[in-house]
């Protein structure tokens, strides 16, 4: 009996990490799709790029509010897990910090849509805002906290400071092919280095 109960949980934990990477994919096609072609994008289009049915979308996202919020949580945990990636496998603290700005600002310009239309329902984007801080700010910090360590960059910077300057940086950047938020935002992480005595 104590073996068929080990069994059943063995078998249950693949399916669901198979289920998560599932409703991953399905959340990664539905970012795309929405950056193409905006939120309103038919949900068929979604379900073809995720390679799923359209009653797979409606049993996880009952109401395209459901699926909007959920791809951006998705998009949010993404650039938070990069962070200490990135802090472990770069070159140096610095290089990491400028890689996961890189991040922020891709999705600052791509998301942008998304949190206009998150907006207009303002519980649900006042909730939304905490969660992007929660988990953005802190990784923002420690890649900071790292680069000033090593002595690469001015010790006392805080994250919120340089992430809300990074995101002004990017405003319109979406709507004015003529303004380059990228080259800007390079420009000021390179500013964040120790000046060399």
């Amino acid at each position: 009996m104590g073996n068929d109960d080990e069994d059943a949980g063995q078998a249950a934990q693949p399916k669901r990490k198979d289920a998560r990477r599932n409703k991953e994919t399905l959340l990664d096609a539905a970012a795309s799709v929405f950056v193409t072609s905006g939120v309103e994008a038919p949900v068929r289009d979604i379900a073809a790029k995720a390679s799923v049915g359209l009653g797979t979308i409606y049993r996880h996202f009952p109401t395209r509010a459901d699926l909007i919020v959920a791809v951006y949580r998705h998009q949010v945990d993404a650039c938070a897990e990069a962070g200490p990636a990135l802090l472990a496998s770069s070159e140096t603290p610095h290089a990491a910090l400028g890689q996961w700005i890189n991040l922020f600002v891709d999705f600052l310009v791509t998301k942008h849509g998304l949190a206009a239309v998150l907006q207009s329902d303002n519980a649900g984007f006042d909730t939304l805002h905490a969660y992007f801080l929660d988990r953005l700010v802190p990784v923002c910090a420690q890649l900071l906290e790292a680069a000033a360590d090593a002595g690469e960059i001015r010790s006392g910077l805080k994250a919120y400071e340089l992430m809300r300057g990074v995101g002004n940086l990017c405003i319109g950047a979406e709507s004015d092919p003529d303004y380059d938020a990228r080259r800007l935002v390079e420009l000021l992480i390179a500013g964040l280095r120790q000046p060399q005595r």
